[in-house]
């Protein structure tokens, strides 16, 4: 099953043009970032996931809650500012997020306002970051191994499905939320993600289509 919470494209008018995949581990977000990236070319440019950067250069990753709070905290930053890097650097495109900065509190060690209040900012501030979502659902939900070659990667199956549960719960709240289902079939899967990433840059690049005319 695929769904769609709403078929337009943001007009939140944030004038920043980007899109979040997101979506528990094991969902195969990287892969299929990388090849709309491919396919799209030069309409997208792709902001690689802040949290792998950190950690597969030799972030410390523990176990206490204390070292939870503090690395997800510098994820964050990191994310934020990465994209803004990547906005600067390429203002002529569409933004492809791996990951945005509402993630860290699927992961935080504590309840996920706590850790809005800890970055200065609220859920509804940073959905305003966002034209879009697409959530991959993890193939732990269908029971399927989430073991992809990613080193970052730890978590367990159940692990893996309490954090895509936590995700969807968070960015669902988004209101151009498209949800594409586990498969069993990874390449019906991407299929159906491409169509929708498609869909949702055909109308932001319309947008500003829009928008240069009027002005």
């Amino acid at each position: 099953m695929v769904d769609s919470q709403n078929g337009k494209a943001s007009r939140n008018g944030n004038g920043r043009r980007r899109i979040v995949l997101t979506g528990g581990p094991g969902g195969g977000k990287t892969t299929a970032a990388d090849l709309f990236r491919r396919e799209l070319g030069e309409e997208v440019v792709l902001v690689p996931e802040a949290a792998t950067l950190l950690f597969s250069g030799g972030f410390p990753r523990f176990d206490e809650p204390g070292a939870v709070r503090a690395a997800q905290a510098a994820i964050f930053h990191v994310q934020r500012n990465l994209e803004d890097v990547y906005a600067a650097r390429y203002a002529s495109r569409i933004l492809l997020c791996d990951r945005g900065t509402i993630d860290g509190a699927a992961y935080w060690s504590g309840d996920s306002d706590a850790f809005f209040a800890a970055q200065g900012t609220t859920l509804a501030g940073e959905l305003s970051r966002y034209d879009a979502v697409l959530f991959f659902e993890s193939a732990a939900v269908g029971g399927l191994s989430v073991e992809g070659g990613n080193p970052i990667r730890i978590e367990s199956l159940n692990e893996a499905a309490a954090l895509d549960e936590r995700l969807r719960g968070l960015w669902s709240q988004h209101s151009n939320f498209y949800f594409v289902a586990h498969n069993r079939s990874f390449f019906r899967k991407i299929t159906i993600g491409l169509a929708m990433l498609e869909n949702i840059v055909a109308q932001l690049t319309q947008r500003t289509d829009e928008r240069g005319q009027t002005t």
